[in-house]
């Protein structure tokens, strides 16, 4: 998409169609529209923040371990666009956001276990949202983000799944399992791209399809876009020789994983 999608009437269309609840506090643009990463196919992701939970029979509940345990999401069809929109409530991304205290880090809270996807996806977009209403509240997270431990529990939690992606790799490849060594080197690459991202506060791991556009936009000094790119396609494997490629591969991001700051 070359220019900025209007978005001016967005609020007056959720309005518009009874689902603009009189308590809410923001009403955000989220995702690729947000970013300006999307094209004519793209959905229009969008977050209604409200003081108490939202009803409507045209919405599914999507299941989260907080209190209301549901995110209300309704889907419209505007233009022959999709539209998505979820509802939070204040107290859902309080609860969030007590999940990543510093206490909690300092306190050896396994990373892997902290946010389920959608909860961290809350989290992201906070940063990179347009805010179509509700502008101070979301200053006010993104202070309360940049004062969290979310930097520190994405990025470890990343670094772990690149421990044992290698782990497993190097155990394929001496039990002779070259094809599934292959592929768990792979899945190393993403692992430590994404950890070097999250360390420079480029969130989003849980949507790989982003994790390109998401390098160009941090351009890590780490690590150039072209070496990154060839990692990503798997240039230089070999089909003759895949032991050497996945040795090659671990060593790079053993020694990229030494250069990730948390």
């Amino acid at each position: 998409m070359d220019s900025p999608p209007d978005l001016s009437d967005v609020v007056e269309r959720i309005r518009s169609e009874g689902l603009l609840p009189d308590d809410h506090v923001a009403v955000l643009c989220v995702g690729s529209v947000a970013r300006g990463w999307a094209n004519d196919r793209s959905d229009y992701d969008l977050v209604v923040i409200t003081r108490e939970p939202f009803a409507t029979e045209r919405a599914r509940s999507l299941p989260v371990p907080l209190k209301p345990d549901t995110v209300p999401t309704v889907t419209l069809h505007v233009d022959d666009r999709r539209w998505e929109i979820k509802y939070w409530t204040d107290t859902q991304v309080d609860q969030i956001f007590a999940k990543v205290t510093w206490e909690r880090f300092d306190s050896g809270t396994t990373s892997s276990k902290v946010l389920l996807d959608i909860e961290e996806l809350c989290l992201e977009r906070l940063l990179t949202c347009v805010p179509l209403t509700g502008q101070d509240w979301v200053e006010r997270r993104r202070r309360e983000l940049s004062e969290s431990a979310f930097r520190a529990f994405a990025t470890t939690r990343s670094l772990a799944g690149l421990d044992s992606a290698v782990e497993d790799a190097l155990g394929q490849l001496a039990a002779g399992d070259t094809s599934s060594a292959v592929l768990s080197a792979r899945r190393a690459v993403g692992h430590v791209v994404d950890a070097l991202l999250e360390s420079q506060d480029c969130f989003g791991s849980a949507q790989p399809k982003w994790r390109a556009r998401r390098f160009q936009e941090a351009s890590p000094d780490q690590l150039p876009f072209e070496e990154y790119w060839a990692l990503e396609t798997m240039r230089g494997f070999d089909p003759a020789a895949p032991e050497l490629w996945v040795k090659e591969t671990v060593e790079t991001c053993n020694r990229l994983c030494m250069e990730v700051e948390i």
